[in-house]
């Protein structure tokens, strides 16, 4: 009888430790981090979370790319991206990134280790795809202060491309991430009438040859961006009657088609 208290009692402890190791360090809140580049794909990953009550009670397991597209779910969902065809449990992308997400809402593992060399794991049901560069955002954004309470009223990512094409054969594009009613990122490109790749692509490549003083297009355009981030808000950023700007520091690009498809974009999230 004593035995088996001394047993009950030492799973009982078991269980509160695995609990206790459960609680997240940090403060309530929303939390983002993303790759610190594109991958070879095209695509850069990226995680929105929220902490309550010392646990994480919602992950969001997304992507922005360089190809003009939407966010790698809705892409995903629109049976565009393709895994389906390769994956051997039969699921999209985004099937399999909502089961990694439950399985980190649900057990709370945040330094979650049973990953292969090959960065998948076989401990998620549900899900054979990488997940390393999940947990790592994970581990990422928990690190990184929570995100200040936005004026946006809803969340997710907006995608909005121009009307037309310019008199340069170029329609611009735009793919903006808000969380806590805040822009956390934002994806500036165009596309090109004749079709192949898209303006970042031509630039990066060398085939746009705009040569500015203050770098390439794929150079300049994250300045404009981070302009946006900053603050908040396209029509605070200052657009001369040519197009271009003089508030932004290295930007001699026009960002009138910038100022114009980010907006159209940022109507969805009011």
């Amino acid at each position: 009888m004593k035995k088996s208290i001394v047993i009950l009692m030492a799973f009982v402890s078991l269980v509160a430790t695995l609990s206790a190791g459960a609680q997240v360090k940090a403060k309530d809140g929303f939390y983002f981090a993303e790759e610190n580049s594109f991958q070879s794909s095209g695509w850069k990953d990226q995680v929105v979370l929220q902490v309550k009550g010392g646990k994480i009670v919602y992950a969001n397991w997304n992507g922005i790319n360089t190809m003009n597209l939407e966010d790698k779910k809705t892409v995903s969902s629109s049976g565009s991206y393709g895994m389906i065809k390769a994956s051997k449990i039969g699921k999209e992308w985004h099937q399999q990134a909502f089961a990694v997400e439950k399985y980190l809402v649900d057990t709370q593992d945040v330094g979650f280790s049973k990953i292969k060399a090959d960065g998948t794991t076989d401990a998620i049901s549900g899900a054979s795809l990488h997940v390393k560069g999940f947990f790592d955002l994970v581990k990422a954004a928990l690190a990184s202060a929570p995100i200040a309470k936005g004026s946006y009223s809803k969340d997710g990512w907006f995608y909005a491309k121009a009307p037309g094409f310019d008199k340069n054969g170029f329609m611009a594009t735009a793919l903006i991430a808000i969380a806590n009613g805040r822009i956390v990122s934002v994806k500036w490109n165009a596309i090109n009438k004749a079709g192949g790749d898209s303006k970042f692509i031509r630039a990066i490549k060398g085939t746009y040859k705009m040569n500015a003083k203050q770098g390439e297009w794929n150079m300049q355009a994250p300045r404009v961006e981070a302009s946006l981030i900053q603050t908040q808000d396209p029509a605070k950023i200052a657009v001369r009657a040519d197009g271009k700007t003089d508030a932004i520091s290295g930007v001699s690009v026009t960002i009138d088609d910038f100022i114009a498809v980010t907006t159209a974009a940022l109507k969805a999230a009011k």
